[in-house]
């Protein structure tokens, strides 16, 4: 059975829509807040979801994608192929830590925030903007009926509900998000100021991070890794709501896998630039980013940086590095020969920085599903080192919070089994009138400390910039 749908008016902005929505459970929005042909052309808005599913902590030999691969089995539904590619179904997040129900994995000491390692949605509607034919529509399945009658009158209800919740446009204040008291500063792991930004604080100071470099770099040359991916948290206090922040960091550093997942007293927000999985049929590609430089305000010193990055021995073996990786990865889960990388190490430019991105494909095999692909390759290898496990093993030695969110996925898998999922970098994680994020890098046995601690600031402008605009 075919969802229903209905057109809506073209003016219809992503955000008038999360204004509308922004105080129904469990609101999720795929965004292309940075519009590119191929890259950032959709949109999606959903909330309220038929039926929920979270995993608090990691449990070595759980699945955890059992119950999210059971609705995508019952209430699989064929898409309508001259709509956006997400017509409704299983969306959520994964964090950094869920590699622990299939490796026996090490974890950082502290976990002041306490985020779920994974949540899942089965979402019967959805809002989609396609920006570049700059259309809209609504789309309603009319889950969880099975029955084609009761599905139909489920759907025709929703289209209702949905279009009076956009004409009656009003704002949730962020004191009603938070169920529990705010943190206080004492509830975190050591904090050290963060040099010239007021108000935000590391859980390194700027020397240890120094020698946490240079621990990753006596690995690398006793042979234990080639790369391992090292990061510091910011923290600091964010007192509006979730939404608020969402907007603010579109408006400032716009993105083409952004998004935003709000649930209960925590959300993540997020601008990321990189893609971790696509899946359409069996046809899937990763985007992994590696090597990375600051945007320059003239366009001579930007085109300048840019081909310094492009001509880089290591961030280009950096990069490298990760594409073997993610071969191999795939490798578990597609056709053999199928595998290919069109492209390699090509300069992109974004908001704040411009940065090295290939591109890996492959076909899975008829015996494998997404959510098969997703547990061979999660989490990914551009944030992880290589060889993969033992990188993790050192991260979680080095760095002394957890990543949760960060360096996860924000993704969804479509009625019709279609993927797309980002990697949760340029993220915030918001709970209880604090915000974190963190910002890090690939070691590599070439690396300078002080270029590498620098280059985390760069990638961090673009949230830094939120904070100082707050």
């Amino acid at each position: 059975m075919r969802p229903l749908v209905e057109e809506l008016p073209s003016s219809l902005t992503v955000e008038e829509a999360l204004t509308a929505f922004s105080s129904w459970p469990d609101l999720v929005l795929f965004d292309s807040a940075m519009l590119r042909t191929r890259l950032g052309r959709f949109s999606f808005l959903s909330a309220d979801p038929v039926f929920t599913e979270t995993i608090e902590r990691p449990k070595l030999g759980l699945d955890p994608f059992f119950q999210p691969r059971e609705w995508s089995r019952r209430f699989r539904s064929d898409s309508i192929p001259e709509l956006p590619p997400f017509q409704g179904g299983v969306a959520g997040h994964l964090s950094y830590e869920l590699g622990g129900c299939w490796e026996r994995l090490p974890i950082a000491r502290w976990d002041e925030f306490q985020i779920p390692v994974a949540f899942f949605g089965l979402y019967d509607w959805i809002l989609c903007w396609d920006h570049q034919e700059r259309r809209t529509w609504l789309i309603s399945h009319g889950f969880p009926e099975v029955e084609p009658a009761a599905r139909e009158r489920r759907a025709s209800d929703r289209l209702a509900q949905i279009k009076r919740q956009l004409q009656s446009v009003h704002h949730q204040p962020a004191e009603s998000l938070a169920s529990a008291a705010n943190f206080a500063p004492s509830d975190f792991a050591p904090q050290f100021e963060l040099s010239g930004e007021s108000g935000v604080t590391s859980n390194f100071s700027r020397s240890a991070y120094l020698l946490a470099i240079e621990r990753v770099i006596e690995y690398i040359r006793a042979g234990d890794i080639f790369q391992a991916n090292l990061s510091q948290r910011l923290l600091a206090r964010w007192t509006k709501s979730p939404t608020d922040l969402y907007r603010r960091l579109r408006l400032l550093n716009p993105a083409p896998f952004a998004g935003l997942l709000q649930h209960a007293d925590w959300a993540i927000v997020s601008a990321s630039p990189e893609r971790f999985l696509k899946g359409t049929g069996q046809q899937i590609e990763t985007r992994p980013i590696k090597g990375t430089r600051q945007r320059r305000v003239t366009p001579e010193a930007d085109l300048f940086t840019r081909d310094e990055l492009r001509e880089s021995e290591k961030d280009i073996a950096e990069n490298v590095m990760i594409v073997d990786l993610l071969r191999n990865d795939l490798s578990r889960v597609c056709d053999a020969g199928t595998i290919s990388v069109p492209q390699l190490c090509a300069a992109e430019s974004y908001e704040t920085v411009q940065h090295l991105v290939s591109e890996i494909r492959g076909r899975l095999t008829n015996q494998r599903d997404v959510w098969d692909l997703l547990q061979a390759t999660f989490p990914g290898g551009s944030i992880t080192g290589a060889p993969k496990l033992r990188a993790m093993e050192i991260i979680a030695e080095l760095e002394p919070t957890v990543r949760g969110p960060y360096c996860g996925s924000l993704f969804y898998v479509g009625a019709d089994g279609t993927l797309d999922s980002n990697i949760l970098i340029r993220s915030f994680v918001w709970r209880r009138g604090w915000v974190q994020c963190c910002a890090g890098g690939g070691i590599v046995a070439q690396s300078e400390p002080i270029a590498e601690y620098e280059e985390t600031l760069h990638k961090a402008e673009g949230m830094l910039r939120v904070l100082r605009n707050s």
